[in-house]
């Protein structure tokens, strides 16, 4: 049971690191992905020094780009809808990020574990956001989005900040604040407070200034405070 769980999570960090391939290529090398994907990069400033690093991409505007290409190179769809980058309906396969920017989440070893995809659509219907479901390899609250990145710097500089979102971590990283995660898509747990933890025991947070924000700054600091780190 123990080697065919250790299977199966080799087999998601593969098709994983397959996708992120396959999004990058898009970006960088096909029409629609330099017309769309690394244009709308570089409206928000990005470089394309940062765009590498972080190794985003974009995935195709169609239904089952991405699937299609995974199957001809022999990724097993099993895998691909463990992973939730494919979605099957009955006889149907199509592509869970359709049409988005896509940022890799990095474990703090490196491997890719999961996505985000954000729209370029303008129809409000559309989630803004999309992230990749749960799986043996991908579990939202025990990572924290940046930290492969950021963490020798936050062990340098012994201090941590806290951020929401994706675009968030990228611009603070590219203004030279490399000591920079976020808690991506859902509120900060005890666990990724722990991963921090391991780097350092100082945390500034700078969420949003809305009401929200700051109702999700409070919560936070209340856990980081529970959980002994300043």
């Amino acid at each position: 049971e123990q080697k065919l769980k250790a299977d199966e999570r080799e087999s998601l960090f593969l098709v994983s690191e397959y996708a992120k391939t396959f999004f990058s290529d898009t970006l960088w090398n096909s029409e629609k992905g330099r017309a769309i994907g690394h244009s709308d990069f570089r409206e928000r400033g990005f470089t394309d020094q940062t765009i590498q690093k972080f190794e985003l991409g974009y995935s195709p505007d169609e239904w089952s780009a991405f699937t299609d290409a995974a199957i001809a190179k022999k990724y097993a769809l099993e895998f691909l809808e463990k992973s939730g980058l494919t979605i099957v309906k009955d006889q149907r396969k199509f592509d869970r990020f359709k049409g988005r920017v896509m940022f890799p989440i990095h474990s703090m070893s490196g491997r890719i574990v999961g996505f985000g995809g954000r729209t370029l659509s303008a129809d409000k219907k559309v989630a803004k956001y999309l992230n990749s479901p749960e799986s043996i390899i991908y579990h939202k609250s025990k990572i924290l989005y940046g930290i492969y990145q950021a963490k020798q710097r936050i062990a340098r500089e012994d201090n941590c900040f806290l951020v929401e979102g994706y675009t968030d971590v990228i611009s603070l990283y590219q203004s030279g604040i490399e000591n920079v995660v976020a808690s991506s898509g859902t509120a900060l747990t005890p666990d990724q407070i722990r991963l921090i933890n391991r780097l350092t025991n100082k945390i500034t947070v700078l969420f949003d200034g809305d009401a929200a924000g700051i109702r999700a700054s409070l919560r936070g600091i209340d856990l980081i405070l529970e959980q002994g780190l300043n």
